[in-house]
């Protein structure tokens, strides 16, 4: 399935595009990514810089976030890369080393890690139940934990990865759903824990057009786009625009909240 122009998807103005930046709002700050070599995460990454951030592109995959930070540079941003596994506790104290070292400052974390895998409760193992809230949840407590001291100096800002998963049910994917749903309930606890000093928030993706769609079949696509009042799937710039949103100062007076983007397919009746 070719993917459609700007001008062909419903729900997009024609004038707009996922290219399309405004005015800087992270000029001299800084942001660490997780997860951040493809997808979301790497559009977040590239919104981020286009708008005057200093942007620390992690991710497992290390050679992926070089890329990435390359491309950002490439194009007169400022970025740099470090692997980094979320689910290993000990390895985010260097993480934040790195950006205190860097630019002595964390204005905005971007917590994306996660992972869709299916199998219905009685078809999961332990090892693939915990893992899933390791990747996803997990990685958000020590994520935070390691980043409070920056974050509170600069009044910062914490943007977790949500998913539609956490407000409605999809069969057969019931760890995704808990761990999901864990980073939602956890977004509203922290953002009352630190109130005043980080502002806490979650961004909830639908179907969103990363690698996850590679081999996806073109029917499955197409009855998904369907389902969707907008008539089609997200882009990861749409996503990474929320994140740009909810790390600004534009969103100075939000904090607890879960903001949900996907195309309206979590208020839609259609099957």
């Amino acid at each position: 399935m070719s993917r459609t122009t700007p001008e062909s998807h419903p729900g997009r103005h024609p004038d707009s595009h996922p290219d399309h930046r405004p005015a800087a709002r992270f000029t001299g700050r800084t942001a660490l990514l997780t997860a951040a070599a493809s997808g979301i995460g790497a559009a977040t990454a590239r919104r981020l810089a286009d708008e005057g951030a200093s942007v620390l592109v992690t991710d497992v995959d290390a050679a992926g976030a070089e890329r990435v930070a390359e491309e950002v540079r490439a194009k007169g941003g400022d970025a740099r890369p470090l692997g980094l596994d979320v689910t290993n506790p000990e390895a985010w104290p260097e993480a934040i080393r790195t950006v205190e070292e860097w630019t002595g400052r964390l204005d905005l974390l971007h917590l994306n890690a996660g992972r869709n895998l299916p199998g219905a409760i009685h078809e999961l193992d332990d090892t693939s139940w915990h893992n899933h809230l390791r990747l996803a949840l997990d990685s958000v407590f020590y994520g935070v934990r390691a980043a409070v001291p920056l974050l509170s100096a600069a009044g910062g800002a914490v943007v977790v990865t949500g998913s539609v998963h956490a407000v409605i049910g999809f069969s057969g994917f019931p760890a995704y759903a808990a761990a999901k749903g864990g980073v939602s309930a956890l977004v509203r606890q922290l953002a009352v824990e630190y109130a005043g000093r980080i502002r806490f928030n979650a961004v909830v993706p639908g179907a969103v057009d990363t690698g996850l769609w590679t081999d996806a079949p073109d029917e499955y696509r197409v009855q998904t786009a369907a389902r969707t009042p907008v008539g089609r799937l997200g882009e990861p710039e749409d996503i990474a625009a929320a994140v740009a949103f909810l790390g600004s100062d534009d969103a100075s007076f939000i904090t607890g909240q879960n903001l949900v983007v996907d195309g309206g397919r979590s208020i839609s009746s259609q099957e």
